[in-house]
């Protein structure tokens, strides 16, 4: 009876920690830290606790994480056992997919009477606040395609929104803005932000969310969005080279 026991509590044991050891949704919000650390440097070589210290999750979430990945096919152990993503093309498409911009983030509605984008966005450039481009506006300094006709903004909380507000002479408004506020879904939309300069004054330089977390939003963005993002596609697939996507490169 005893052995019968300890048994059961052996065999729940071990099925319990085997669940734990994977997630069951790769997209969910910690999770996609790590997708975007690994899409973002797709050559590098990872350890599970170095990739988990880089985008600020506990090394044991990162571990199931991975281990998950692995089992999808996204990723591999190299000979050294680190930790490299071996299918970016079809990661960020499905990731790309999944995600809804529109409805995992909260936007603050602001007017401006700046008509010209890249006046308003030489304004911008004079700041020194927290913050990322996305959506077309980011499109549009990184891979030009769609002219953008509302400028969005990742911000950290509403008291920032304020202060942009103050500095750049913006209304609130209910909604219709043109400026949008965006108060993301989770920190890590910051990750492999870039410095971009504008194409109308290459001496001034605006935060923009990093190529991947660029194309994620645009995937299903209204307003030519899935437009924009093929573009930025081809982009980023030419930036990642033959080495990781084979003939893809267009």
């Amino acid at each position: 009876m005893v052995c019968s026991l300890l048994a059961n509590i052996y065999i729940l044991q071990r099925t319990s920690s085997q669940s734990m050891r994977q997630v069951s949704n790769i997209f969910e919000v910690k999770a996609t830290r790590i997708l975007r650390a690994l899409l973002t440097n797709p050559a590098k070589e990872w350890t599970i606790r170095g990739l988990a210290s880089e985008v600020k999750i506990s090394p044991g979430y990162a571990h199931a994480v991975i281990l998950t990945l692995i089992q999808y096919g996204y990723v591999t152990r190299t000979a050294n056992y680190k930790i490299k993503v071996t299918n970016p093309t079809t990661l960020l498409r499905r990731w790309a997919a999944y995600h809804q911009y529109d409805k995992v983030n909260k936007f603050l509605e602001y007017y401006t009477f700046e008509r010209e984008i890249d006046k308003f966005l030489r304004e911008l450039s004079k700041l020194k606040n927290h913050y990322a481009l996305t959506a077309l506006v980011g499109a549009y300094l990184i891979a030009p395609h769609v002219r953008p006709v509302d400028v969005h903004i990742y911000i950290s909380n509403e008291k920032d929104a304020e202060t942009f507000a103050e500095q750049l002479r913006l209304q609130p408004i209910p909604r219709g803005g043109n400026v949008k506020f965006v108060i993301p879904y989770d920190e890590g939309v910051f990750y492999g932000s870039q410095k971009v300069s504008l194409s109308s004054d290459a001496t001034n330089k605006v935060n923009v969310v990093s190529d991947i977390q660029l194309y994620v939003d645009l995937y299903n963005f209204p307003q030519r969005g899935q437009e924009a993002a093929e573009h930025l596609y081809r982009h980023i697939i030419q930036k990642w080279g033959k080495e990781l996507v084979g003939e893809q490169i267009v």
